[in-house]
């Protein structure tokens, strides 16, 4: 199918704006930089000047409002930051594909959603760890009834990733290692088992920081199946996340980009390929050719006018999961989710 070339404006050139002009310089025949929107002329300026010459420099929110040739706008300023522009592009009736998460709360990100659907574009996130091919092939295999889950983000960040102004706090970034780094791995786990009934949370602060960094979760799933959480970004030097699922007739393991499965009756099979997933301590080693997958599945989607693989309110269960393993580790008690 021959799909338009459609416009695509970036607002924010921080740490993950280079993933996404990557991602976009192999979709040219899909999708065009218009432009990009930084924090300052400058900021913008530089980042147009080595990523996309031609780009225009806009000055404001209002000013891609009114770009006719913006017809997507890539958004990854800090969740902080979002309300305001959502509710400007809506009302122009552009669509949005986000970085994670929606919001920094589940009420914060509801409304993130209502604002989108009351002006009828899509709102979409980039949970692109739902597009990993081993991820999709998971997706197609019938493994029997679940029996057991184990989810897994043994990551590392230094303290300097910690001292860069506003990060892991609650005011802008809505918490630290289960809303920044383990929400990927916790919502593709969610793809799979469906929503969680139950919650018994521990959590931790182990670098200088205010929000959390070390969490571990006692989970029993709708499904009757029960499971365990470990999310740390203090765990030196950092391995790949994982997911592990045991099913009556096999057990898979999600490890970063590679699925492994073993059958009961002894056959074995493995998926896709182990690469960096940023880990450690430098969190952009990775490539960019999830963010690829994901706007080129957004782009069309918008196209085809169905769903993108990723919309925001598909994110919604793993922001209350955050919130559960918040308000249970505060009380001290296991939670049950509404």
């Amino acid at each position: 199918m021959t799909h338009p070339i459609l416009g695509a404006a970036l607002i924010g050139v921080g740490m993950v704006a280079p993933t996404y002009a990557a991602a976009l310089a192999q979709l040219s025949d899909r999708v065009t930089l218009t432009g990009a929107l930084g924090s300052s002329p400058t900021s913008a300026q530089a980042f147009l000047h080595e990523h996309a010459p031609k780009g225009r420099a806009y000055t404001s929110v209002v000013e891609i409002a009114q770009d006719p040739a913006v017809t997507v706008v890539l958004l990854t300023t800090p969740p902080d930051a979002r309300r305001e522009i959502v509710q400007t592009l809506a009302a122009a009736g552009k669509h949005i594909l986000m970085e994670k998460p929606v919001e920094r709360t589940l009420t914060a990100a509801t409304e993130l959603c209502e604002i989108a659907e009351r002006h009828n574009i899509t709102l979409g996130l980039m949970l692109q760890h739902r597009a990993r091919p081993a991820a999709l092939a998971l997706r197609r295999m019938d493994l029997g009834p679940p029996r057991a889950v184990e989810i897994s983000v043994p990551w590392w960040r230094p303290q300097s990733y910690y001292d860069a102004p506003g990060r892991g706090t609650y005011s802008r970034d809505g918490g630290g290692v289960l809303i920044t780094q383990a929400i990927h791995t916790l919502d593709l786990a969610l793809q799979f088992t469906g929503p969680v009934a139950q919650v018994l949370a521990q959590i931790d602060t182990l670098h200088d920081m205010e929000a959390e960094d070390f969490v571990t979760a006692a989970l029993r799933f709708e499904n009757g199946a029960p499971g365990t959480l470990f999310a740390s970004t203090a765990s030196f030097p950092g391995r790949a996340e994982s997911i592990t699922l045991h099913h009556a007739q096999a057990t898979a393991r999600l490890r970063a980009n590679q699925l492994s499965v073993a059958w009961h009756d002894g056959r074995t099979e493995t998926h896709g390929t182990d690469a960096p997933s940023g880990a450690g301590a430098d969190p952009m080693a990775f490539s960019a050719d999830l963010h690829r997958a994901m706007i080129a599945d957004f782009a069309a989607a918008l196209t085809e006018n169905r769903a993108p693989l990723a919309p925001a309110r598909s994110a919604l269960p793993v922001h209350a999961l955050i919130q559960a393993m918040e308000r249970s580790n505060a009380s001290g008690t296991r939670l049950t989710l509404s």
